[in-house]
């Protein structure tokens, strides 16, 4: 046995136990993508055709196992159409990250007065229930968005934010986006989540809000017309009835995430490690 089990090992070369590890990463990552996404019930389905394809082979059901062959021909064309949103998602991730990525110049002095000046907008907002739809981007740039507004780039201040989604403003309806410290663009049109387990309670806001984060890893703060509740997208994900210092606490924990990835050794391969957690 000691001799067979050496046999194995000597053929086994360096190169071997990389492709190992390679296939084994992706197929981590992959089972994780079908369990954060609506792939896992179709998964199931898939699987169930091809259990009852191997036993109608085995049991020499011909016609039903041609048909099974056919449709899983076809079944390959159909994941694509139906999870080109989440292929999408999965190529934007892989080109975030170092390479290619733009260039981030706050320093933790202006995260922090953007921080706080958000704050402050936040709670005005919440106080007076003004709704407000507000985008930080981050690796994925906006620019195909904003066109869809009124690009700004304008610096960054309390008052101005204010007036942008004061009720009586053309543009309050829309999102605005924020690129670093400026507001880039106003009165912007967002994509709605396709996400059906979000309560059916959220208006339109809230789903623009959830939809931006789905095609991008932007940050989007929201604040309830009809409540002033505070809610936060990242990731596909609605965080809601989220007090000051929490939001404060959320925003410069992602504000100094996009600092540390200008250090050294946070490549766009230790992004990939880390996966679609939040921040």
């Amino acid at each position: 046995m000691n001799t067979y089990m050496a046999g194995i090992l000597s053929g086994v070369g360096f190169s071997d136990v990389i492709d190992v590890i390679i296939i084994s990463f992706a197929v981590y990552k992959l089972l994780g993508f079908i369990r954060m996404s609506r792939a896992e019930q179709l998964a199931k389905g898939l699987l169930i055709l091809i259990i009852a394809s191997f036993i109608s082979d085995t049991f020499d059901f011909y016609t039903v196992n041609w048909i099974l062959t056919k449709v899983l021909d076809v079944g390959i064309i159909a994941l694509v159409v139906v999870f080109q949103p989440e292929l999408r998602r999965g190529l934007e991730y892989l080109g975030r990250g170092k390479f290619g990525s733009k260039q981030f110049s706050m320093d933790k002095e202006r995260m922090k007065e953007t921080s706080d000046t958000l704050v402050r907008a936040v709670e005005y907002f919440a106080a007076t229930r003004t709704g407000a739809l507000i985008v930080i981007e981050r690796e994925t740039a906006l620019s195909d968005i904003a066109e869809t507004g009124i690009i700004m780039n304008s610096a960054l201040s309390e008052s101005l934010i204010e007036n942008l989604f004061y009720k009586g403003s053309p543009l309050h309806d829309g999102a605005v986006i924020l690129r670093d410290d400026r507001i880039y663009a106003a009165g912007c049109v967002l994509p709605l989540s396709e996400n059906n387990n979000l309560s059916k309670d959220l208006g339109t806001r809230h789903r623009a809000g959830v939809g931006i984060t789905e095609v991008s890893d932007a940050v989007v703060l929201i604040v309830s017309e009809e409540t002033g509740i505070i809610s936060m997208a990242v990731d596909g994900r609605l965080s809601r009835f989220l007090d000051l210092k929490t939001v404060d606490k959320m925003l410069l924990n992602h504000y100094m995430s996009r600092l540390d990835r200008k250090r050294p050794g946070r490549d766009w391969i230790g992004q990939l490690f880390r996966g679609g957690r939040n921040e």
